[in-house]
């Protein structure tokens, strides 16, 4: 396959006519990359192992249109490795065999080969293992790109070998830089009123690459002198710009504002920003997620049903559709707000995940370990262990945590909703444990 660095595909195809206004502005340098400084800027976590001279395999995490694919073939050129890349869409077992023997010949040259693999997700997990040897004897380092959680589509196996770097839907200030560097590429500003542009950016909805097509489409469309307003963009480049409000930052505002008012107990204020996402043309569905979410962080076990109730508004958009779906999802909204209020689950759950990772893999009391042989039978698994149903009020209150921790305490239910008959059953439970502690 080509070395496409080496060659330097971008500068001979800049040249081609017709050329996307996004590709002739490609960035050439990793500190012209816009929108992800966090990444690239000074101090940023790739500009820091450039700087070291080294460079893990890693995997990009980001929505479409911020710079992913951009920011591979940088790295390849600002650390002399030959680059290629694949789509997990069109390629298959043969075509990753083809580039990994391309890569084992190129190293036994001494170089090695940065393979950037776009849409990593796609590929099954045993094509996934396939890249654990080669990454592992250092054949190639990964780059793979996804628009999906990688905690839930890619091996454990990969994700142990790879960082995962996250990148960021661009902000409106990122964007209107974007749109300043289109105007000097094409050496003319946008024929659009300050109001227009910034329904432009607003409808590139954090996609840098958007924002760029839109600008084409604009100049395209305008004649000699013409200047157009919002209404003449929108009827221009036929995609309705989200109604937020121009004293906020649009989506990221307003799912704010919808999560604080539900956890407030306000479902007037719950309701309007609910509506003004969806009639900003908001995908339902992320409502409808977002609801759940809502409703096992800041309502929990105060209402075991919140959730049910979250979920299956969910579904009953799913299955209606628009616009009866959406009623679903406002008496859900309205749900949450009305109902009693607790984080207990949510603050325990982040108590016993920090005690998983600082303790390490402590081995559980011996008495609650199953001996399913002779040899675990006769090293003490499972003596000792007693049958809560056999016991009196069915509690031993025998402890369950590894000995070298000792009892911990993370779940703390506030007086409030069912978790107030949940502390009763919890602090009876304790006073029966310290009477049996109390009798040997």
């Amino acid at each position: 396959m080509a070395d496409l660095f080496n060659q330097n595909p971008d500068a001979s195809a800049a040249a081609l006519p017709g050329k996307p206004l996004a590709d002739r502005l490609r960035p050439k340098k990793l500190d012209e990359v816009v929108g992800q400084e966090h990444l690239t800027g000074p101090d940023g976590a790739l500009t820091r192992m450039i700087r070291s001279g080294t460079l893990d395999s890693l995997i990009f995490w980001g929505p479409p249109g911020t710079g992913k694919t951009t920011v591979a073939r940088l790295l390849a050129g600002e650390t002399s490795l030959a680059f290629e890349q694949i789509s997990a869409i069109f390629s298959g077992v043969a075509d990753l065999k083809k580039v990994f023997d391309t890569a084992r010949m190129r190293r036994s040259q001494g170089r090695q080969t940065l393979l950037f693999v776009d849409e990593i997700h796609r590929f099954n997990r045993a094509q996934q293992d396939s890249f654990l040897p080669v990454m592992e004897d250092g054949t190639i380092i990964l780059i793979g790109a996804t628009t999906e959680n990688p905690s839930f589509e890619l091996n454990a196996a990969l994700l142990s070998r790879a960082r995962v770097l996250i990148f960021k839907p661009h902000e409106a200030d990122s964007l209107e830089r974007l749109l300043a560097r289109a105007e000097t590429e094409e050496g003319k500003p946008l024929p659009i009123d300050e109001e227009a542009r910034a329904v432009l950016i607003r409808m590139a909805d954090g996609d840098g690459r958007a924002i760029l097509t839109l600008a084409e489409e604009v100049w395209r469309s305008s004649g000699e002198g013409e200047v157009f307003d919002a209404e003449g963009v929108q009827n221009i480049v036929q995609r309705r710009a989200p109604i937020y409000d121009k004293g906020q930052d649009g989506h990221y505002n307003l799912i704010s504002a919808l999560h604080k008012s539900v956890r407030g107990s306000d479902p007037d204020a719950a309701l309007y920003y609910m509506c003004r996402m969806l009639d900003a043309g908001e995908d339902p569905l992320y409502v409808g997620r977002r609801l759940v979410r809502m409703a096992v962080e800041d309502i929990g076990l105060a209402d075991p049903q919140a959730v049910v109730i979250a979920n299956a508004a969910k579904d009953a958009y799913e299955y209606l559709g628009s616009p009866e779906g959406e009623l679903a999802l406002a008496q859900a909204c309205v749900y949450l707000a009305t109902a009693p209020k607790s984080n207990g689950v949510y603050v325990a759950y982040k108590a016993a995940m920090r005690a998983a990772k600082e303790n390490g893999s402590l081995l559980p009391p011996r008495h609650i370990l199953n001996a399913p042989t002779k040899l675990m039978k006769e090293t003490g698994y499972g003596d000792g262990y007693q049958y809560d149903h056999d016991m009196p009020d069915a509690f031993s209150g025998q402890d369950y945590f590894p000995e070298a921790m000792g009892r911990q305490r993370y779940y703390d239910p506030p007086e409030r909703g069912f978790e107030r008959e949940i502390r009763k059953r919890l602090d009876y439970w304790a006073k029966l444990r310290r009477e049996r502690a109390a009798k040997g």
